[in-house]
């Protein structure tokens, strides 16, 4: 599945680099979530694989805290992209005709670098608040990598302020990035209603139905993992959808562009074909 990842994102990246095409902000987005999947995979994936391969369950502080702050950062970066890829949909759908103007080189480059300014933000914050805790307890993580929560429960010094700046900031952190996509969905679905023919709206949503399947797949395990009722909490059902948060989610993302986006299958289709008529010479 890592491989996959690693192979699946590593192609969408090259594929949208090479072909001119794909130069647009769209798809420059999408090269920066494909990056941000297979950094957020290799934050947790090697080291949980050496673990199995070698038989050691071990891991120092500073890998922990590491692996914490880069697993929050890539975590929230993708919080915030998902929410400049909905905005860019409903610039093309709703207002087309400034589509160009809006969405132009100078903005889209303010977006990106807003999002991982502010999620490196964010990650510094929440390490920084674990760090200054005791940890006297228990040094073995119910987890399968170095987890905010998992970490939290080996503290004996009192969490309050970890637990309510979790409450607050990370909350907000992801719902203003939900409630733009939601936003910005209701204006694409209104205004796709708005058009007569079938095969027209059909062909309208069709260039947002992939970005709504990963956001429906990302936001539906950050949901469950997050903001369930602490009553149907359990390590086991956390470890679970940690791999589909950590591992699946990310391996499937660049499959489902490349499947339900046209131009990509066609840019990906041109590519192989460059490369086999190479081969023939």
């Amino acid at each position: 599945m890592y491989m996959m990842n690693l192979l699946g994102n590593g192609t969408m990246i090259l594929v949208i680099a090479a072909n001119s095409q794909l130069h647009s902000p769209m798809y420059f987005f999408l090269c920066n979530l494909s990056f941000v999947d297979m950094c957020f995979s290799s934050v947790t994936v090697p080291k949980m694989l050496s673990n199995l391969i070698f038989n050691s369950k071990t891991i120092s502080f500073s890998e922990c805290f590491a692996q914490l702050y880069f697993s929050i950062f890539f975590a929230g970066t993708e919080c915030i992209l998902l929410s400049m890829m909905a905005y860019d949909r409903y610039v093309a759908i709703c207002i087309p005709l400034h589509y160009i103007t809006i969405m132009n080189k100078k903005l889209c480059l303010s977006m990106s670098a807003a999002s991982w300014t502010i999620s490196l933000l964010h990650a510094l914050l929440h390490t920084l608040l674990l760090y200054r805790l005791s940890f006297c307890k228990s040094n073995e993580i119910q987890h399968f990598f170095c987890d905010l929560a998992a970490l939290l429960k080996l503290s004996c010094t009192d969490t309050f302020i970890n637990e309510l700046v979790i409450f607050a900031e990370a909350s907000l952190l992801a719902m203003l990035p939900f409630l733009i996509i939601l936003i910005s969905y209701i204006h694409i679905i209104t205004t796709i209603l708005k058009i007569k023919s079938t095969g027209g709206r059909w062909r309208t949503f069709s260039t947002c139905s992939s970005h709504l399947t990963v956001v429906t797949l990302f936001y539906g395990t950050l949901f469950f993992m997050y903001f369930r009722p602490s009553s149907s909490y359990s390590m086991t059902k956390d470890r679970v959808t940690s791999v589909v948060y950590n591992v699946l989610s990310p391996m499937i993302n660049p499959f489902i562009y490349s499947l339900r986006n046209r131009e990509v299958k066609m840019a990906l289709k041109k590519a192989l074909q460059r490369k086999g008529s190479s081969s023939r010479r």
